[in-house]
């Protein structure tokens, strides 16, 4: 099940396992991505806080934790090469896989129908 954050960010979760990585809408907003900055594995986040950044040839932004957990792994293909983000964000260019710490957060997320209206 893929939901969506209102920072443009995404979730897929498989069990208590989630993939994290920034939306279409977001990287599109972007532009062609340079950089990313990942979080380091074992960090904790809550719901919305900053995980990372994202750098493209217009601006800097911060990427959010959709639901709270733990950093299990991070995209290493993402970091030699961030315009995995570009060509693949909501598949190859995921940042992070983490262990959720609140699942029912998810439930306050967006569905894909309800987020592409949101991001319009």
């Amino acid at each position: 099940m893929t939901r969506y954050h209102a920072e443009h960010t995404w979730v897929r979760t498989e069990g208590d396992i989630a993939w994290v990585g920034i939306t279409v809408h977001a990287q599109e907003t972007l532009g062609d991505i340079v950089f990313v900055e990942l979080p380091a594995i074992g960090a904790d986040f809550a719901q919305g806080s900053v995980l990372g950044v994202v750098e493209s040839v217009k601006a800097a932004a911060d990427v959010h934790m959709p639901a709270s957990g733990t950093v299990l792994e991070l995209n290493e293909d993402l970091r030699a090469d961030p315009s995995l983000a570009n060509t693949d964000p909501e598949g190859a260019g995921w940042f992070c896989k983490v262990t959720l710490s609140q699942p029912s957060e998810l439930s306050d997320l967006m569905d894909a129908a309800t987020y592409a209206g949101f991001a319009g």
